[in-house]
């Protein structure tokens, strides 16, 4: 059993360097199924995700060739069709991004209903709706999702702000006969990236970044060379934990852009975050203020930083709301693990009340989730003794290097195998 092991209570000092983005990355390896050809991705992130990923290629005949760890070539020239791993497809989200790849490829496509972190509902209706507008027939059963069609251009007004149906029907468009419109599209950075990577490659996608995506349809996609964009999700993580651990930090390798809204939070709480052309130096000292958070679509909070900033405000002044406002379901699952460790956390619907400034102990807790899971190795950090993170897999499906990075930093934190589990009464021990 993989557990980190945290002690808590060091201010964190240095500099750190981002990884390739995760969310760009467990796109840009399914659309890379529509390439005639060797693609060259640079800037992949060395996690879990992208691994299952590359083995779902391999299924499916794809050539992989890993230059560097964080480099690789693929060729899907010789690709056809068959069905993929049923075991790699159901373990990760992602796998729903080869309906829009296959459909593109072969006019039929068969993926499980998405897996990964379980925080809430992940409904694929927006997928399905822009499926069938470009004229493939859907059918969802038994737990596979099952596509087939002969795709033409078409417009597709989604009926919410969908980032995974925006990335699908753009890989499916990308090659379907004719022009095809997505409006109301999500505009995070890592669709800027997809849209980028396939245009690369010779797709026409015009728009990406705003509400209505072009996408004007090409016979196929030719190789080349592509670098993903640094990790907005990873750097706010560093940045928030920071914030709460207190010192300063150099976050090197980012677009301070990307990072504007958490940026804006952090100093809003009495953090100092000074931006330079592609790093943050985030410095914190001074007790941190209660703060309202509200997740919304990009360019707002991203919703993937709300675990991570909610354990950081069990430790600011005064009461502070957070309002998850874009992932139905419940994605506050981690607030009991919280609770283990002292926090003052109601939640009533979408909204976690958080009494702060009450010290958190060591205790140990479970990872429920991806980011939920760097909150709770951010809230260890925070905590007087030691706290026992579990489940730690999840964190490592995003996250590269989490520990070496954590500890270049000064954090006393190990990855441990134990034979056994801990007993809670041991966990401040």
């Amino acid at each position: 059993m993989e557990q980190y092991r945290i002690q808590g209570g060091n201010r964190l000092h240095g500099e750190i360097e981002i990884s390739g983005a995760k969310n760009a990355a467990v796109a840009i390896i399914p659309a890379a199924l529509l390439v005639n050809g060797v693609c060259r991705i640079e800037n992949l992130p060395e996690i879990s995700d992208t691994e299952t990923l590359l083995h779902i290629l391999r299924s499916l005949g794809a050539e992989i060739r890993m230059l560097t760890p964080s480099s690789v070539e693929i060729d899907c020239t010789r690709v056809t069709w068959q069905n993929a791993d049923y075991d790699l497809m159901r373990k990760i989200r992602a796998s729903y991004y080869f309906i829009g790849s296959m459909l593109g490829r072969f006019g039929h496509a068969q993926t499980t209903m998405p897996g990964g972190c379980n925080f809430g509902v992940r409904p694929i209706d927006q997928h399905e709706k822009g499926m069938r507008a470009l004229g493939a027939s859907i059918d969802v059963r038994n737990g596979f999702i099952f596509g087939e069609g002969r795709l033409r251009g078409a417009e597709v007004h989604l009926d919410k702000v969908s980032v995974g149906a925006t990335i699908n029907i753009m890989l499916a468009a990308c090659t379907a006969e004719g022009k095809s419109i997505i409006r109301n599209a999500a505009r995070e950075p890592h669709i800027v990236d997809v849209a980028t990577f396939l245009n690369t490659m010779g797709a026409d996608i015009r728009g990406a970044g705003t509400d209505t995506i072009k996408i004007n349809g090409v016979p196929a996609l030719h190789g080349g060379s592509y670098t993903i964009i640094p990790d907005q999700i990873e750097a706010a993580t560093y940045m928030i934990a920071t914030a709460g651990c207190g010192g300063e930090v150099l976050i090197k390798n980012v677009i301070p852009k990307h990072l504007d809204c958490i940026s804006a939070k952090l100093r809003e709480m009495g953090t100092v975050v000074e931006e330079y052309p592609d790093s943050v130096l985030v410095r914190s000292s001074h007790p941190l203020r209660g703060v309202s958070v509200k997740t919304q679509p990009y360019p707002g909070y991203p919703t993937d930083a709300q675990p991570q900033i909610t354990a950081v405000l069990t430790q600011a002044r005064g009461t502070s709301i957070v309002t998850e406002d874009v992932y139905e379901g419940n994605r506050y699952k981690y607030v009991n693990e919280l609770r283990k460790m002292g926090a003052q956390i109601r939640v009533e619907g979408k909204t976690a009340i958080v009494e702060g400034g009450i010290p958190l102990t060591g205790a140990l807790v479970a990872a429920c989730d991806l980011r939920a899971g760097a909150a709770m190795v951010i809230a260890g950090l925070c905590a007087r003794g030691t706290t026992w993170v579990e489940d730690v897999h999840f964190i490592e499906r995003g996250y590269q290097d989490f520990v070496g990075k954590l500890r270049s930093l000064g954090a006393d934190i190990q990855l441990v195998e134990l034979p056994d589990r801990p007993l809670a009464g041991d966990a401040t021990a």
